[in-house]
């Protein structure tokens, strides 16, 4: 049976689509099926792997909804084994057609079950907001991965989603694991850079995935061409980055 991975942080531009995306292309190129999850209004999952947002018709809302069935929403992509159940920018408006829905929490849960075990992984890229989405994310989740930005505010939040992750565990997924800590956007070249490395790994050692995402021209770059950095430049460094990545949460869950 699959395992499903919610990607979250409630700040912005912390590398979860990119994440998403890439970690998405690289556990298909090692032979894995994957199902990418685009949870986020910005549809930059769904963009970022080439799809044209206007032309969609369904997907996210209507799995929430449950207005559609899951195996309706799902799309194939060009990157190998990778399917993706796209978002539209009406996925905004889920948060408040939820909040009188019976069971709100679980709708995502609930429609996902009917093709958990026909993917080794299924990864969903959260919203930056601690919202009713992610929380949907959080509660149809076996565990979630944290990107973390290199960066000066990188802990800001983190005490908070840390503590909305307790309690979903407590409330709505006792199962609920936390996969590891992502560091993204690293320069080697910045103290701040290898401050922020020694203090998260000194505060979550054991947490902490071993890979560390470096900035890179080319990775910023691929979703503009609609592509995965694998397939948009095999040879850079973040390509690099994202296949030990998958090959880290590949022996992780071994």
């Amino acid at each position: 049976m699959g395992k499903i991975i919610a990607i979250a942080n409630q700040k912005g531009g912390v590398g979860k689509t990119t994440t998403a995306i890439n970690l998405a292309a690289s556990l298909g190129v090692l032979e894995k099926k994957v199902l990418l999850i685009d949870a986020d209004p910005q549809a930059n999952a769904t963009s970022g792997l080439g799809l044209d947002v206007e032309s969609i018709e369904k997907g996210t809302y209507q799995l929430l909804e449950h207005t559609a069935t899951v195996q309706e929403l799902i799309v194939k992509t060009d990157s190998p084994n990778v399917d993706i159940i796209p978002a539209h920018i009406d996925l905004v408006a889920i948060e408040i057609e939820l909040v009188d829905v019976d069971q709100r929490e679980y709708q995502m849960k609930k429609a996902l079950a009917a093709i958990k075990e026909n993917y080794d992984y299924i990864i969903i890229d959260c919203a930056p907001s601690l919202g009713l989405l992610t929380l949907n994310a959080l509660t149809a989740s076996d565990s979630v991965l944290i990107p973390i930005q290199c960066e000066y505010f990188a802990l800001e939040g983190l005490g908070k989603l840390l503590n909305t992750i307790k309690s979903v565990q407590k409330i709505h997924n006792a199962n609920l694991d936390i996969e590891g800590l992502l560091l993204t956007m690293y320069d080697s070249r910045l103290r701040l850079s290898n401050q922020v490395v020694e203090e998260v790994n000194q505060h979550f050692e054991g947490l902490t995935f071993k890979t560390i995402i470096q900035r890179n021209v080319r990775l910023s770059e691929a979703p503009s061409y609609g592509e995965s950095i694998i397939s948009f430049d095999a040879s850079s460094k973040g390509s690099e980055n994202y296949l030990s990545l998958a090959n880290e949460l590949i022996l992780k869950n071994a």
